[in-house]
């Protein structure tokens, strides 16, 4: 059976949240996973929004019904719905509280005085799908590329489920989801590389990794955190499922510790997603490399300044000034007697020297240059 076209209606009774669903996080999802359980971590969704919505404007709307399949769930075949969870659990929630039984004052509060739809428990519209594996595309697109996105981590678990329990390849997924194909073989690559972290690192608290996978994502861009790790970017999924060799397996901590942190006496190395850029060049200097490696609690600055990473700035400072100086002797001939730009040309002058005094060399090529 494909996607069924026949609009359904089923009530809360027979509608089940569900327990594999990637926004719950990657520790919390399993069969096992009870719908107390799922309720309690939906709870932050902004599910008051639906509730208010569903009492305003008359119930349920039949163009945003569930997408739901029947699986074995709990020792029995129930209906679980795929897409749609948000929705069911408001529901869930406001009955509770109309019953008397609110989760909180805030649910206290929408149900004082609420007059719910009639059928609004009883009929919630939903349509039937064969497997989840059905509408893999529609997920795909809606939460990876589309309007309705998941978090990075999530996207990244579903990519790869995609790929290790559909054996699908990075070219199948990328028409599956409407995505390219770089973004799907380095969402693959991160996520993969997440769980070898975690099967290899211990101290790191496990909301460390969710928090901050999206820097980890950007950090893989990089040729510092490509080369110390070890991690062939390009690599084909079957080469992918263990990203860093072996033998690397101590930089892989490394590299944990300084991303994620561990306990709160060592915290990331550092927390601005705009500095992995940074941090690849520091890893791509051996004196940085070591720095970090035999200092318990470094400092990024220090790491960054040992790599050199402020030559490029200071560079550019000074080919920006060049430039302006250039501009200037267009015309300055024009204004010999300006007090102003007198005191102007002395101020540089006495920095020229002090730059030529850091470069003989180049001070010795100018007065030769000049005769």
């Amino acid at each position: 059976m494909a996607i069924s076209t026949e609009l359904k209606s089923g009530s809360l009774d027979e509608l089940f949240l569900d327990p594999l669903n990637p926004r719950l996080g990657r520790n919390n999802t399993g069969r096992d996973v009870t719908q107390e359980k799922v309720l309690e971590l939906m709870s932050d969704w902004t599910l008051d929004e639906l509730a208010v919505s569903f009492l305003e404007s008359g119930g349920f709307w039949t163009q945003e019904a569930l997408l739901a399949t029947k699986e074995k769930l709990y020792g029995k075949e129930r209906l679980v719905v795929i897409e749609g969870n948000r929705r069911l659990a408001a529901l869930r929630y406001l009955q509770d509280a109309i019953k008397g039984k609110p989760a909180s004052s805030k649910w206290e509060e929408i149900a004082k005085g609420a007059k719910p739809p009639k059928d609004l428990f009883t009929k919630i519209p939903y349509i039937l799908i064969s497997t989840r594996n059905e509408i893999e595309s529609f997920l795909g697109f809606r939460h990876v590329t589309g309007i309705k996105e998941w978090k990075p981590a999530e996207k990244a678990q579903f990519i790869a489920r995609l790929i290790d329990d559909r054996d699908l390849t990075y070219e199948e997924v990328r028409r599956k989801i409407g995505s390219k194909m770089p973004t799907v073989r380095q969402n693959y690559i991160s996520y993969r590389l997440l769980l070898q972290i975690e099967n290899n690192t211990q101290e790191i608290p496990k909301e460390n990794f969710e928090e901050r996978f999206s820097v980890m994502y950007l950090s893989l861009r990089t040729q510092g955190v490509q080369q110390y790790l070890q991690i062939d970017i390009q690599a084909e999924p079957d080469k992918a499922k263990a990203p860093v060799p072996k033998k690397h397996l101590k930089a892989l901590t490394n590299f944990a510790i300084w991303l994620f942190g561990g306990d709160e006496n060592k915290p990331p190395l550092f927390t601005d997603s705009r500095l992995v850029d940074d941090f690849g060049r520091v890893l791509e200097s051996k004196e940085a490399r070591e720095y970090l490696e035999r200092t318990d609690r470094p400092k990024f600055e220090v790491a960054y300044q040992l790599a050199g990473g402020d030559e490029p700035e200071i560079a550019r400072l000074i080919e920006t000034a060049a430039d302006n100086i250039e501009l200037a002797l267009t015309r300055v001939h024009l204004f010999k007697k300006s007090k102003k730009i007198r005191e102007a040309v002395g101020r540089l002058g006495a920095d020229t020297n002090q730059l030529l005094n850091i470069f003989p060399d180049l001070a010795e090529a100018i007065e030769k240059e000049n005769g």
